[in-house]
């Protein structure tokens, strides 16, 4: 039986990326147009490859080396660039996407923090166990948050939910109307249970950053509330400017725990250092 991975086509998306071309962190957003967008924000930034849907670009952001790689749309193109990014060198994975919200608190235009995912996907049970939990990595939930503050965005941190599907695992009926009974209860099932956002990425991005003992996290912008016809169309831009500025948090911690040759840095509980 095969088993190495360098036998499959999209080894290091089909032999065009090496060793040395992708950046300890990676933002991946589904889109090509989100890479070229934080890509034209940074100091410097190089194409690298572009291989069916992953346009990769690598470069620096206030002198930290930084990847974007597109992931397209779903959990099973997610799976291959996470494997493949890690494999080159990757250990931050933070996902920059849209969604729609299904919380009436959060409003269209605000931002989503995802602390873990709920995997309806199917996708992740081919790596982990069913019942193991896909989480984000408490870093990046805490940095996303950060940027978020100090740029005044408005955002909210919560459960996700990953569907393997965009029409009918979200309750939309299929081609012809097509609809099945569950369909008619999903969106109140997991608003009532406080999900906050859903999308067909996240949960399989946790679960492989789990088990390959990286950190990830994703951030979200609301395009869209099945409450609203409103639309925010700087959402998106938002949720590009936070996710960067994410990165240069993360990496001045990482920094910090270096030199103090710590795993984390912890808030400070000590009320007499004040």
């Amino acid at each position: 039986m095969m088993n190495n991975s360098s036998a499959s086509p999209h080894y290091r998306f089909g032999q065009r990326v090496q060793p040395g071309d992708i950046a300890p962190y990676v933002l991946v957003p589904g889109s090509k147009s989100r890479v070229l967008r934080l890509a034209g924000l940074w100091d410097s930034a190089s194409l690298v490859a572009e291989y069916h849907e992953f346009l990769i670009y690598t470069g620096t952001l206030s002198g930290i080396p930084v990847s974007a790689c597109s992931t397209g749309i779903g959990g099973t193109s997610v799976a291959i660039a996470v494997q493949e990014l890690v494999e080159l060198g990757a250990h931050t994975l933070i996902r920059v996407g849209v969604t729609g919200t299904l919380q009436e608190k959060v409003a269209v235009g605000d931002l989503t923090i995802a602390s873990a995912a709920v995997r309806v996907d199917r996708i992740s049970e081919f790596y982990v166990p069913p019942d193991l939990p896909a989480l984000a990595s408490p870093e990046i939930i805490l940095a996303l948050a950060a940027a978020c503050q100090r740029q005044g965005y408005s955002f909210h941190v919560g459960v996700t939910a990953t569907n393997g599907t965009f029409y009918c695992g979200e309750g939309r009926p299929g081609a012809k109307g097509y609809s099945q009974s569950f369909m008619s209860t999903i969106v109140d099932d997991f608003t009532r249970s406080g999900v906050l956002d859903w999308d067909t990425e996240t949960a399989v991005l946790f679960s492989l950053a789990g088990w390959l003992g990286i950190r990830s996290g994703r951030i979200n912008a609301v395009l869209d509330s099945p409450r609203s016809s409103q639309s925010d169309p700087q959402a998106e831009e938002r949720a590009v400017r936070a996710a960067l500025q994410a990165v240069q948090i993360l990496a001045d911690w990482d920094l910090r725990k270096a030199g103090a040759h710590q795993d984390y840095l912890l808030p400070d509980t000590n009320p007499e250092s004040e």
